[in-house]
């Protein structure tokens, strides 16, 4: 267990710089965010350290910048949403490694809220330089890590500034991310169901190594279904196959047996393109020339059914190409089960990524128990992996 944001509860936090590393990750379309999920489920740590009477210092990267640092990786456009976000203005630190940024947050107001250019902008972030992780601890007084997203990562803006400012804490989403996902894989209520989908089986090999001994079931669905399809000895026409992967995906389903649950059938079509005719067929029939980009009406039935009986579900990955619309339903109809299980009682929880764009694409945000906001974090961490981000904060 790892020290929260609420532990300092008492503490004397006024005046005090906080540094927290959030993730500000964002998609931005002509200067603006058009997704700021990841900001609004930051705010509630921000208040918390304003009320507190803290000065208030974020940290957080965007894209892959080049060390060019390309004006459409500046955090400008995310402090503006951020200001939408908080009613109030944010100041905006341009170079946090001089001494006159260090300045300006030891002359900010309490409560005051800034925002520090792209973390990435700087050389050495992402190779946990020690000399940068030491300029952004001179812009605070104590730590908090709310960025579950870049966790596992052990960059200066994470891992590194976290041994040296102390207090070093987990803040309220962090804090949540490690609660539902630990709870979920410690002790889950039961039937525990995961579904994993997505294009190959080798991005989710660990997964499900790590998922086998402790799950009732997994569904299994998208592109990394025709890799198991294949180890069955079905045709699957011009699907995405990974070879390499079938005499794995043989053994995963000797060790599973009945845990692993494939789908019934397919909705193929000759390529993922908007308005290409499609039919939908048994897995046993899938034809030649066809591809498999999405699971059929059967398997949506059957794996509702599963997910609807189940008392702790896990999910990750689409069930099929779910950017490109007919494509989408199977995904939609795994996140409208999801959230009918959960008002039956279940917890539920989407793992990032494509599942949390599912969720919100369907309408049916906050209708899940959790979305988490890390795609590859929340990964990794279902794989077992110890998270940089987190093992750098003090123990609880």
């Amino acid at each position: 267990m790892k020290r929260t944001l609420a532990s300092l509860e008492g503490q004397p936090l006024e005046g005090q710089r906080a540094l927290v590393r959030v993730d500000f990750n964002v998609p931005l379309k002509d200067g603006q965010v058009t997704d700021a999920t990841r900001i609004a489920e930051t705010v509630p740590t921000v208040r918390w350290l304003r009320s507190k009477g803290a000065r208030i210092v974020l940290l957080s990267h965007l894209g892959r910048p080049s060390p060019a640092r390309e004006p459409q990786y500046s955090l400008r456009p995310v402090a503006t949403e951020l200001e939408h976000q908080l009613g109030s203005p944010v100041v905006f630190i341009e170079d946090p490694t001089t001494e006159s940024a260090a300045r300006q947050t030891r002359q900010m107001k309490r409560g005051e809220v800034a925002l520090v250019q792209n973390t990435r902008f700087f050389p050495g972030e992402e190779q946990n330089d020690p000399s940068l992780a030491a300029a952004f601890a001179r812009l605070g007084d104590f730590f908090v890590n709310d960025a579950f997203g870049t966790a596992h990562r052990a960059h200066a803006s994470t891992e590194g500034v976290a041994h040296l400012l102390k207090p070093a804490v987990a803040g309220f989403l962090m804090a949540k991310e490690l609660e539902y996902l630990g709870t979920a894989l410690a002790d889950p209520r039961r039937p525990f169901v995961a579904v994993l989908g997505g294009a190959k089986i080798s991005g989710k090999i660990d997964v499900i190594e790590a998922l086998l001994p402790k799950v009732d079931e997994i569904l299994v669905g998208g592109a990394m279904a025709c890799t198991f399809f294949v180890a069955l000895g079905l045709a699957v026409g011009s699907s995405l196959v990974e070879p390499d992967r079938v005499d794995l995906a043989r053994q995963l389903l000797r060790r599973g047996g009945a845990k692993i649950v494939l789908p019934k059938g397919a909705v193929v079509a000759a390529e993922a393109k908007p308005g290409i005719p499609t039919r939908s067929v048994p897995r046993e029939a899938i034809p030649a020339g066809l591809a498999v980009l999405d699971i059929d009406r059967a398997t949506c039935d059957d794996f509702a059914h599963r997910i609807k009986d189940a008392r702790t579900i896990l999910w990750n990955g689409p069930m099929g190409v779910a950017e490109i619309p007919p494509f989408d339903a199977g995904t939609r109809a795994i996140a409208a089960a999801l959230a009918e299980a959960t008002l039956l009682g279940a917890t539920t929880i989407a793992g990032g990524g494509d599942s949390a764009a599912a969720v919100t694409a369907a309408g049916l945000q906050g209708r899940l128990s959790h979305v988490s906001t890390g795609g590859g974090a929340s990964l990794e961490f279902l794989e077992g992996k110890t998270l940089p981000g987190v093992a750098a904060l003090d123990d609880a």
